[in-house]
């Protein structure tokens, strides 16, 4: 099928066996480059959700469309992510790790440029892979996420990480501050954001404080403001975009509202607060990206 918003660019599905289950992905490449290896993003939709959803929520691929990486969304079994906060080498994580083998193997991915992102409880799944110091990835982006307090003794990442973390204050399913998470596929308790942030900017050797750019409040209606979080010294980029009165639906640019539906929790009679209408948080996203090799 096409891809709708790059119509240059080709998508379909691709089938692994790991763990003697088949699993699937959508991929996302750009024909006139199949002979190249690229720069590969993978991207972990949220609990509930599934791999198109999040092509679509996230949209990406709009942003990347002149760079052209190679866009890859893993399926979860039944759409839930069900060992996202668990120590180990889980059912999961080796099902992205086979992936990664095969798209290297194959000679589509470059090694070295190896992308993660993930949302909700997907975001969780992608900090527990960055975590477990085995090389594999050149950047990491976590919306909506923290990384379970009872995982935080167990992360050390084997070397500087660039590390992009996006959080709303007032997200009713992922504390800010740290605290049980109400995801579908997490409930666990949660570090706060900053503690998250601070595991990486131990890795990446970052110095005391931060460098705070207040994004202009275009939208007074959205009782909220952005703030991009840069620690100072680091090896590699430690980003935190938090959202001050912001809930658990990505910062847009545009209409005001809360009602666009919710990348989790949408099974839930708990509201996932205010939009942010200041920030493209996807463009923000891909900016990240762009500047460390995708």
């Amino acid at each position: 099928m096409a891809c709708p918003a790059t119509a240059y660019a080709v998508s379909g599905r691709v089938t692994i066996q790991s763990g003697g289950v088949t699993r699937s992905a959508i991929l996302v490449e750009h024909a006139r480059l199949k002979k190249s290896r690229r720069p590969v993003v993978i991207i972990l939709h949220s609990g509930n959700g599934n791999a198109g959803q999040v092509r679509h929520i996230l949209g990406l691929e709009e942003k990347a469309r002149s760079a052209s990486p190679v866009m890859v969304y893993p399926e979860a079994i039944d759409k839930h992510w069900s060992d996202a906060a668990k120590p180990g080498e889980t059912r999961d994580a080796a099902f992205i790790h086979d992936l990664i083998a095969k798209l290297i193997n194959e000679g589509i991915a470059d090694r070295h440029r190896i992308f993660i992102v993930g949302g909700s409880s997907g975001g969780v799944m992608a900090l527990k892979l960055a975590c477990a110091g085995n090389d594999d990835f050149a950047g990491v982006v976590a919306i909506f996420a923290s990384l379970p307090a009872d995982l935080a003794a167990t992360c050390k990442p084997s070397r500087p990480v660039p590390f992009l973390l996006v959080l709303g204050t007032a997200d009713p399913f992922v504390p800010f501050n740290g605290g049980d998470a109400n995801l579908v596929d997490v409930k666990a308790a949660l570090l706060p954001g900053h503690a998250t942030l601070d595991l990486f900017a131990k890795a990446a050797g970052c110095g005391d404080g931060h460098t705070t750019t207040a994004f202009a409040d275009h939208e007074t209606r959205d009782n909220s403001r952005a703030y991009l979080e840069k620690l100072n010294g680091c090896k590699v980029p430690v980003e935190l975009l938090r959202i001050e009165g912001g809930g658990h639906l990505l910062p847009r640019i545009g209409a005001l509202g809360a009602g666009a539906r919710a990348p989790e929790g949408s099974d839930r009679a708990v509201a996932p607060g205010m939009r942010n209408r200041d920030v493209d948080a996807p463009s923000l996203i891909w900016d990240f990206l762009r500047h460390l090799g995708a």
